[in-house]
């Protein structure tokens, strides 16, 4: 018996844009390829994941999404735009302020566009009779390579997407079906050419080849997902990049295209397009959470996220810093401890 295959009803695509999804695509699972689970393996053999064990022990159920869930059938992709309107490198040389990524300077991304995406599961699945399941980046699901596959961007030499409408600059959601869906695209491919501008520029040379990332050297996992400190090698690398690093994606030319993002919630908060060092460095633990309540920064915890003020304050030049450093020379946390000596030493 041959399964019917469906069509995404009026009601679903107008859902879409209303929702303010910038593009999306469909494809069938069973023509998924292999070269993202090459390079994955590729990724776990040579140890490049760092210390997010997750990514070896959930290696077989991220190689394909049938691994995750047999019953799919499809993938409905979607990518929501989420470009900024101010540079996001134009702080990198500061010596008072600090630059968080542009993901960051806004509300969570993930409560946001998931609640969108349960939305338009719930339509899909009144639509075909089928189960549905929604990823927003939190489950072992390779959205880049999928976004790929349905022609809603490419993946760069610096593995993120790139698209020729927006840049770089694109949340990635999912929702995988168990219904046969017919497949469709919203723009067509591109490629990078001869550019490299994103390996070129990147302060740690975290890519050992185009299209190949180590994140052991990565400033945004060094920053937001590793929990020691950083190799004191790499800390003058940071500069005053203390959650997350956007250069690889803001020098991409295609970036020309870019447009800012319409909804409210990801534009980025006055106090966190250009945060003040001295501000951040006195924040107590409540204060961290009141001000992060509605933001991925709080995840990370406030003694992780002044160590990584610290050390933007010990590459800032600046030695009216010493005096604010001293205080945590006798921190109760290790890490922020050997922070504040580290930069103290630097600006001393």
């Amino acid at each position: 018996m041959v399964d019917t295959v469906h069509h995404l009803s009026k009601q679903l695509t107008k859902r879409i844009t209303a929702l303010g999804f910038s593009a999306y695509g469909i494809i069938n699972l069973d023509y998924v390829g292999n070269q993202a689970s090459d390079g994955l393996a590729e990724f776990i053999t040579k140890h490049r994941y760092a210390s997010m064990e997750w990514m070896r022990e959930t290696q077989t159920r991220r190689e394909h999404p049938k691994n995750l869930w047999p019953e799919a059938k499809s993938a409905l992709v979607l990518g929501f735009n989420y470009g900024p309107s101010t540079d996001p490198m134009a702080n990198l040389s500061s010596t008072d302020k600090a630059t968080i990524s542009v993901y960051a300077r806004g509300e969570d991304y993930h409560q946001l566009i998931k609640g969108k995406l349960k939305e338009l599961a719930g339509l899909l699945a009144r639509d075909t009779g089928e189960d549905v399941k929604v990823f927003v980046d939190t489950a072992p699901l390779m959205e880049k390579p999928l976004a790929a596959q349905a022609n809603i961007g490419w993946q760069g030499k610096h593995t993120n997407l790139v698209s020729r409408e927006f840049g770089s600059w694109l949340f990635l959601g999912v929702i995988l079906s168990a219904a046969p869906l017919h497949s469709v695209s919203s723009f067509g491919q591109g490629d990078c050419g001869s550019c490299q501008a994103c390996l070129d520029i990147c302060p740690t040379n975290a890519f050992p080849a185009p299209y190949k990332l180590d994140a052991r050297l990565c400033i945004s996992y060094l920053t937001i997902e590793h929990k020691g400190p950083i190799d004191e090698d790499l800390r003058p690398k940071l500069g005053n990049r203390i959650y997350g690093c956007d250069d690889c994606l803001a020098i991409c030319p295609w970036n020309k295209f870019a447009q800012i993002a319409k909804e409210q919630k990801l534009q980025a908060r006055d106090d966190l397009n250009t945060p003040d060092l001295s501000q951040l460095l006195m924040l107590t633990d409540s204060e961290f959470r009141t001000l992060f309540s509605r933001s991925p920064i709080k995840r990370i915890g406030l003694n992780r996220f002044l160590r990584n003020v610290i050390y933007a304050v010990g590459n800032s030049g600046n030695k009216e810093f010493l005096e604010k450093l001293a205080p945590f020379i006798d921190h109760q946390d290790e890490v922020v401890k050997d922070a504040a000596k580290w930069a103290t030493k630097q600006l001393g």
